[in-house]
């Protein structure tokens, strides 16, 4: 159906005259649209030779399979309301019974927050993994459709942010939720450079509609400009706040109500009520114009003064969400059981299936300069999967796997690509929250966990026969550590539990301080440790104590300094002799690999053998360890390595391994080392009337303030402060907004400290070294 009013033809002049239309262009490769083509001779698709795609081909038997199948996480920012959404489509997809709350203020919980102190805190602190199936209308052909649907609920707190990032390394697609008051915040901008990272497409949900102050327009705008990605809403709302009962469907032009015991059922008319019919026209001609930006077809269309048909709206919605290029905005209350259906449909109607996915993976017997070879989810091609998550289970490791390529069946052999080990997988699961399902075998594009493998995470599975290997995903450097002992004497338990924690998350670190002897944990925030500490407590029966925390201070060069150093030791019969040449400079870090350190070999002839260099590496390496301003880590440092000397009988790794350290503690002295503090994105929530309150605490504790947003009769600032300086924070905001206002705060970067900060840590680090000596 054409409506021939939704947009007039003045309207579409002027906006045409106001600016350029660029023209589609894909970012997925000419080889996944060839896959997705069956052939009409046979059951099989045929690969272009020469382009860069899949070596395996896709059947018809695996397009049937994958085109019904998506792989979905669920992100946002803290209470956006994720938990509680995924739970509403647990229920209306019949994967749940009944529909319990976060907080577990039933007694029981939401199915999604398994751990006890989840439904206490009422927060999510583990990314939990189901599956379930939806019958999905199309409304051109009126039929249904049965669509397989792997979720992951994510967690919104910044401490937990490493369960954001390795779901999305997995997924598909995703559903990024907004609150419909708080809109964009500091974890939603967040969670969009990880979609942005890993190239997720993502379709918005503006939850809690049902607010007061709730202003859906308003987020859109924010979407378009702190997200910066083109949106435009696909619904409008049928009544506001407390009278919000549906929403008008934009793109097939109908209304949708939530009846029946808790919402279950949707009725559908075709009558758009009057009061939103302006309203819903307006917002139609904006959503063509929004995809006639960025899509080809709708803008030759509007071009030639045609108005695009339904079906073609929801194809060009489709085609520019894949290619990364919009993201269509959905209306909702999950809280309120209205909304949610809708939003199932959009993810099958608008989000891919995994084989519109381009996956890539390295072949480890080229060099590492060699390009990407793309992968195929076709059911007999060999086998390629990555584990993205461990987790301790009742009956020992449980690895969750991403099947990328192949089939992985129970009790076959399969091969880790970094180790090269090969070990049998005794069972195999699919997971809903904390209850499993046995399985014998799990396709291409699929999400499982296997048991009593052993891996770390990031690990690459193959069958052997090829030496695939796919990247891993980013990791951030920790932001604060705290020094942990046990209560009493100290068991196995503590240091099993500590391990254990270790090798499931990334972020969490534990090392011994070489000068205190003392057991230091480190991870991205307070309350990360805060968990860890109360779960040792609950899961191991480890009492511990905790020091005062301490700030990841690090240090770094600010100019290049030469070196030439030669190291001797002579003790009776064979001595110790190195000598090496060059500089050392300050480095930027990388924004593709996050390193900011660099040993760089660039000796000519054989002034020092080859077999020395791995030595001066690993001596540049443990000098970075330890810096002599703080004893911090160095970072933000390249070692040029120019020349040397060695000597036939003397010189071996140790010595230039030594030389190394002696030489790099030389030269940083005269680069002008400095201290670096890390400092935060601060972002707080709190009633209008404490504005001056708050604005003076974030500056008295030498906070910048760089955004500031005034609504209705609340208002939020943004502001960048050391970390240092956060500790007690929440404890002070609370007593200047009467127990009203709320904070998060993400780690940004590390900027140098002030010069009598530096002079305090440096004379604080001085009186501990005779004490070392000892």
């Amino acid at each position: 159906m054409i409506l021939g009013k939704a947009v007039s033809r003045s309207l579409f002049e002027r906006s045409l005259l106001c600016r350029t239309l660029p023209r589609w262009s894909t970012l997925r490769t000419a080889s996944t649209a060839a896959a997705l083509k069956p052939s009409p001779e046979d059951a099989e698709v045929d690969v272009q030779p020469e382009a860069l795609g899949p070596a395996h081909k896709l059947t018809e038997k695996d397009m049937g399979r994958l085109r019904f199948q998506r792989n979905i996480g669920v992100s946002a920012h803290i209470d956006s309301g994720k938990t509680t959404l995924t739970e509403r489509i647990l229920f209306y997809t019949g994967r749940i019974r009944d529909i319990h709350e976060v907080r577990g203020r039933d007694s029981v919980g939401a199915k999604m927050d398994s751990m006890d102190l989840e439904r206490e805190k009422g927060i999510t602190i583990q990314s939990a993994a189901t599956f379930c199936d939806w019958e999905a209308t199309d409304v051109e052909k009126g039929t249904k459709q049965k669509y397989a649907i792997n979720i992951i609920d994510t967690p919104g707190h910044v401490d937990f942010t490493i369960e954001v990032e390795r779901a999305l390394r997995v997924l598909d697609g995703a559903v990024l939720v907004l609150c419909a008051v708080a809109g964009v915040q500091s974890q939603t901008t967040t969670v969009d450079r990880q979609m942005r990272r890993y190239n997720v497409p993502r379709i918005s949900f503006i939850n809690k509609m049902d607010r007061p102050g709730a202003n859906p327009w308003r987020i859109v705008g924010q979407i378009r400009s702190k997200l910066r990605i083109p949106a435009a809403a696909v619904q409008i709302p049928i009544g506001v706040e407390d009278g919000f009962k549906g929403v008008v469907d934009l793109v097939h032009w109908r209304s949708l109500y939530n009846e029946g015991i808790k919402g279950s059922s949707v009725v559908i008319s075709q009558e758009i009520p009057e009061s939103v019919l302006q309203l819903a026209k307006e917002k139609r001609t904006e959503l063509i114009e929004q995809l006639a930006e960025v899509d080809e077809e709708i803008g030759d269309l509007l071009i030639n003064d045609e108005l695009p048909s339904n079906s073609q709206i929801a194809e060009a919605i489709r085609r520019s969400t894949i290619g990364l290029k919009f993201s269509p905005v959905f209306l909702g209350s999950a809280i309120k059981n209205t909304g949610v259906q809708p939003l199932l449909d959009g993810v099958c109607d608008y989000l891919p299936n995994p084989s519109e996915s381009e996956v890539l993976a390295h072949d480890t017997n080229q060099p590492p300069t060699a390009p990407q070879v793309p992968l195929a989810p076709a059911a007999d091609a060999p086998l390629v999967g990555l584990a993205f998550k461990l987790e301790e289970g009742r009956f020992g490791q449980l690895t969750y796997m991403r099947v990328y390529q192949g089939t992985l069946k129970k009790a076959n052999t399969i091969y880790n690509a970094r180790t090269g080990k090969k070990v049998k997988v005794p069972r195999l699961v699919r997971m809903h929250s904390n209850e499993m399902e046995d399985i014998d075998s799990i396709g291409p594009g699929e999400i499982c966990a296997m048991f009593g493998v052993e891996c770390s995470s990031g690990d690459t599975f193959t069958d052997g026969s090829t030496s695939y290997s796919m990247t891993s995903m980013y990791v951030p450097e920790p932001v604060i550590s705290l020094a942990i002992k046990a209560n009493g004497i100290e068991t196995p338990n503590f240091s099993r539990a500590l391990n254990r924690f270790q090798k499931e998350d990334p972020t969490f670190r534990v090392h011994m301080d070489k000068d205190s002897k003392e057991t230091i944990i480190s991870g991205m925030g307070e309350l990360h440790l805060e968990i860890y500490v109360e779960r040792m407590r609950r899961e191991y029966n480890v009492d511990c104590t905790t020091g005062k925390p301490r700030v990841a201070f690090r240090e770094t060069v600010t100019q290049r300094a030469e070196f030439n150093y030669t190291h001797k030791k002579q003790t009776g019969g064979a001595g110790q002799f190195a000598k090496v040449i060059g500089y050392i400079e300050p480095m930027e870090r990388d924004a593709e690999t996050g390193k900011d350190v660099e040993f760089e070999n660039v000796v000519m002839g054989a002034s020092i053998p080859t077999n020395f260099i791995p030595a001066v590496e690993r001596g540049f390496y443990e000098a970075l360890e330890k810096g002599t301003l703080s004893g911090n880590t160095i970072s933000g440092c390249r070692f040029v390595l120019k020349e040397g000397g060695f000597h036939a009988v003397d010189s071996s790794e140790l010595a230039f391994r030594l030389a190394t350290i002696g030489a790099f503690r030389e030269a940083y002295k005269t680069a002008r080392p400095v201290i670096l503090e890390p400092i935060m994105t601060v972002e707080v929530i709190a009633p209008g009337e404490f504005q001056s309150a708050v604005i003076g605490s974030l500056n008295t504790r030498r906070g910048t303030i760089v955004d500031s947003e005034v609504r209705d009769d609340e208002f939020t600032a943004i502001a960048e402060v050391a970390l240092n300086e956060m500790f007690g924070y929440s404890n002070q905001l609370r007593g200047s907004t009467q127990g009203k206002g709320e904070f998060s705060m993400e780690y940004k970067h590390h900027m140098p400290v002030l010069p009598n900060l530096q002079k305090e840590l440096e004379e604080a680090y001085r009186k501990t070294l005779p004490a070392a000596k000892k």
